[in-house]
């Protein structure tokens, strides 16, 4: 069985975070295995305390899945401190995992960020050069390129500006624009565009999470990019389309709609 391994922050509520990425793994397939990089406590409404994972902590925990587990795939969310974007990003040096996905975490859907300011040079002289694919939002990708991005046009100027960081591919995503929610897909030569429908629902927590951590769990059974890219967009627009009315804030989207269907969620 192919496995992936992902490098974030814990969420209390489940719908984001390690939780969003081993549900996302095992729903692609895949034996999912975590490195947890902080504690969060947080629902659907806010992230109300963050405690950081000491960095010794960090790097034992991928230093001993290296020594024993196969990685097929690594994805990368958050990371939260200069600190630990430098030990994360020199231990993967170390490891060269052949697969690699970065969704930059910055800030949550409560507005709590979850990656330093002082963290966003070190994440792009550390992580970003060795990533396969970088899968920023729009607000991501505005602060990794100082653009004010508006138009799809403006999208495909910034993909190619995070490509010159380093980035091997960068799928920006275009949920944030008004309009359909179609993303864009980057190789540094050909621009991709996925064209998606907008669902009217407010239960989009983990989105982020769940798409990379399926675009990771993909490229580990060795689909190519671009058809990795597809088959994780296909899945997290069905399950934000079976969404998750759980909690009085942004709800969860349904990890495990291939399996037990959420009728009730259905938006069509």
């Amino acid at each position: 069985m192919k496995t992936a391994l992902t490098i974030a922050g814990s969420d209390s509520g489940g719908g984001a975070g390690i939780q969003a990425d081993l549900k996302s793994f095992s729903a692609n397939g895949v034996f999912g295995m975590s490195v947890i990089t902080a504690v969060t406590a947080q629902n659907t409404m806010e992230v109300r305390s963050v405690q950081n994972i000491d960095l010794e902590i960090i790097q034992d925990q991928i230093d001993v899945i290296y020594a024993d587990l196969p990685v097929d795939a690594v994805k990368i969310g958050m990371l939260g401190t200069p600190e630990i974007v430098q030990v994360v990003g020199e231990t993967l040096k170390k490891y060269k995992p052949k697969n690699l996905v970065l969704d930059p975490v910055m800030v949550s859907k409560g507005g709590h960020y979850l990656l330093e300011k002082r963290a966003i040079d070190q994440l792009k002289t550390s992580i970003i050069p060795l990533v396969s694919i970088i899968t920023p939002n729009i607000p991501e990708a505005e602060v990794l390129t100082g653009m004010n991005i508006q138009t799809e046009s403006d999208m495909e100027k910034a993909a190619h500006l995070i490509t010159q960081l380093g980035a091997n591919s960068v799928l920006v995503k275009g949920g944030h624009l008004d309009g359909d929610a179609n993303d864009l897909l980057y190789d540094g030569n050909t621009y991709h565009w996925f064209k998606g429908k907008r669902i009217e629902t407010k239960n989009t927590h983990g989105t982020g999470c769940t798409l990379s951590s399926a675009i990771a769990a993909n490229l580990a059974k060795g689909l190519p990019m671009k058809e990795a890219v597809q088959e994780g967009k296909d899945y997290i627009t069905e399950a934000i389309r079976q969404s998750l009315p759980l909690g009085n804030g942004h709800g969860p989207t349904h990890h495990f709609h291939p399996f037990y269907p959420n009728k009730a969620g259905l938006h069509l």
